[in-house]
């Protein structure tokens, strides 16, 4: 990895799509390593820790769902899925595999870069933002949440959303304002099980740290949620 540029990991078995994915984030000023499977691309995350990867869904050998869920089982590294499928079920199963965003095939090399962009913008920073609401803290340095003194590392989406519902205590963010805090868009198909998806990680973290501090965190049905403080 190097002082100037993010590095990225590209991972396709198409040599054809592993050249439009490099050139278009080249273009946007990334690094890049290219991989067609996911056995070489943990093998390299053994010795270089890459600022984000591009992961293709469909690989040979362990698939690229698969490789997502141990990366994020042991670093927080912004994950893009990159699937041929465009139904709703398929994206939710890449954000249950925590993936940070997702995109479908086909898609405009520019959208991808843009994607890839609004990823590594780390727009939180400064003091922790701390709240009553189940002793809960939030490190935007380190997109974390601070629960019992113990740290649980959230995705850069998960970190969004919860960021505003503690700027917004007892008040309903609906599903529309959450997708836009989250993913930067304020219309996209399956919103709703994005969020929803979104917020069932975030309460198993927080449950598997602290049981019960989860529950801070209310569904209004047919709405959106809110944090609950009084």
């Amino acid at each position: 990895m190097t002082d100037a540029m993010p590095l990225a990991f590209v991972v396709d078995d198409e040599p054809a799509m592993l050249d439009i994915i490099t050139f278009a984030l080249e273009t946007q000023g990334f690094e890049t390593e290219s991989f067609r499977a996911a056995e070489t691309t943990w093998t390299a995350l053994g010795r270089t820790r890459p600022d984000l990867i591009v992961l293709d869904v469909m690989l040979p050998g362990m698939s690229g769902m698969s490789l997502c869920q141990k990366i994020k089982a042991k670093w927080d590294i912004p994950v893009v899925l990159v699937t041929a499928k465009g139904d709703v079920s398929d994206r939710i199963a890449g954000l249950e595999a925590e993936a940070d965003d997702y995109i479908a095939k086909p898609f405009h090399p520019r959208e991808l870069a843009l994607r890839a962009q609004r990823l590594m913008r780390r727009a939180e920073t400064g003091k922790v933002i701390v709240t009553s609401a189940g002793g809960l803290e939030l490190d935007p340095a380190n997109h974390d949440v601070i629960v019992n003194s113990e740290r649980v590392p959230l995705t850069v989406n998960e970190f969004k959303i919860l960021s505003a519902l503690v700027s917004r205590p007892n008040t309903t963010l609906d599903f529309a304002q959450l997708l836009l805090l989250g993913w930067g868009e304020s219309d996209r198909i399956g919103e709703r099980e994005m969020i929803k998806a979104a917020i069932y990680r975030m309460r198993h973290k927080l449950d598997k740290a602290s049981p019960g501090s989860s529950t801070v965190i209310e569904s209004v049905r047919g709405t959106g949620y809110l944090l609950r403080t009084e």
